[in-house]
């Protein structure tokens, strides 16, 4: 069963030669035409250049927020006007929940700033910097950027829509060299910090689906809290590493990567506390993918498991060998292999599309970091998964995210 799944050298050679000329300025509609039965929704995603000179900061510049179609057409760049100034990159961030709305990371950092961190392979967050997040209405083309209006921070990322409140935003601001999660007026006033000004970094913000609740990780500890962030409650797992708290969609559970650094499994716990357990077992991978080809002195992206929408089971990846795959684990533990590839294949990211008819991965497969769609029933022939992007080598597609 080794290798099934993979793109077929005829269709990889098909679609290189297509891409002949490949700009990531142009974003330009490439891939499949519509076929019978696959996803017509947009899929969001960055792509970017990984083998640039210059190090990490060479390649962060070249991003691009782009789309396409769940069945490869229509691929194309998004808010083209926030990179026309130069050293400014953007990343596809998500979605409102009704699927107008696209969340766009914009990011500018001077030139020598970017060499003073190369050279101390270490982030320097200063006037230097400037990171916001956008909405960008998808039938108009107009942007908002809802971070700088009463400005709390430089360097703003994580926005999403609280359920249940249409009127409300999250994000996260670094201050003072703390990340502390914000919620804010869809209008981007009222800013509140919902960690009191509390000295720590807290991350992985998100709120319950009832809007009730929010979590986050703390210095690497997960704590629920009320919207408001009153109550905050610390869940003790034990582990001195927890990372990115994730609330299954029923409201009834918490997902997220527990025990040591670069080292840790999907766990899953009640929001009270209760019925901690171990769901899969990562065989030892660190956890996160590298983005560049280049050295990267903050490592890579993390690779964190996802719920599927009924909220009976994950979606993860893990090691085995040289090769980290695709797997699928029900909440009562049961596990399956999803993908059996070469040694040496990368899978990251997985992201299930609504419906949960859909599972969008990464994968290096073709030997370049592409997106990838396939069934995400766990019983699914492996081979019917296909490629959303077809880029060349030295260039990546990254976090895949469906619209609603």
């Amino acid at each position: 069963m080794r290798g099934r799944g993979r793109i077929s050298r005829r269709e990889w050679l098909a679609a290189s030669a297509a891409m002949a000329g490949f700009s990531l300025q142009g974003c330009v509609s490439t891939g499949p035409g519509p076929l019978s039965g696959r996803p017509q929704r947009w899929v969001g995603y960055t792509e970017l250049r990984t083998n640039l000179p210059g190090g990490r900061y060479a390649n962060m510049i070249t991003g691009r927020a782009c789309v396409v179609r769940g069945d490869g057409r229509e691929r194309r760049q998004l808010a083209e006007e926030l990179t026309r100034e130069p050293y400014s990159w953007t990343q596809f961030a998500g979605w409102s929940p009704d699927g107008r709305y696209a969340l766009i990371g914009r990011g500018w950092e001077a030139p020598e700033n970017g060499a003073w961190e190369e050279a101390n392979k270490t982030f320097r967050f200063n006037d230097d910097w400037l990171y916001d997040m956008y909405l960008l209405d998808m039938e108009t083309g107009a942007l908002e950027n809802v971070t700088a209006v009463d400005r709390v921070s430089r360097y703003n990322t994580g926005l999403f829509f609280i359920p249940g409140s249409p009127v409300r935003l999250g994000f996260q601001a670094l201050i003072g060299g703390n990340s502390h999660p914000f919620r804010m007026d869809r209008d981007g006033r009222n800013k509140t910090d919902l960690s009191s000004g509390a000295e720590g970094f807290a991350y992985g913000f998100s709120a319950s689906p009832d809007g009730r609740y929010v979590s986050y990780h703390k210095d690497y500890q997960v704590y629920v809290a009320k919207a408001d962030g009153s109550e905050a409650r610390k869940i003790d797992t034990g582990h001195p590493f927890n990372f990115a708290p994730q609330w299954s969609p029923d409201g009834a559970w918490l997902l997220f990567v527990s025990g040591e650094h670069e080292d840790c499994d999907p766990y899953v716990v009640r929001p009270d506390g209760s019925g901690l357990r171990r769901a899969a077992a990562r065989n030892g991978y660190k956890g996160w993918v590298a983005v560049y080809d280049v050295f990267d002195f903050h490592n890579g992206s993390s690779d964190v498991p996802v719920w599927a929408p009924d909220s009976r089971g994950i979606y993860y990846t893990a090691l085995f060998g040289s090769t980290v795959e695709l797997m699928w684990a029900s909440v009562d533990g049961a596990t399956r292999q999803l993908s059996h590839s070469p040694e040496g294949v990368l899978h990251y990211h997985p992201k299930v599309s609504p419906d949960g008819k859909w599972l969008a991965f990464g994968s290096t497969r073709s030997g370049a970091r592409q997106l990838y769609v396939r069934p995400a029933d766990p019983n699914a022939d492996a081979a019917r998964a296909y490629p959303l992007t077809v880029l060349p080598p030295g260039s990546a597609a990254m976090w895949a995210a469906w619209q609603p």
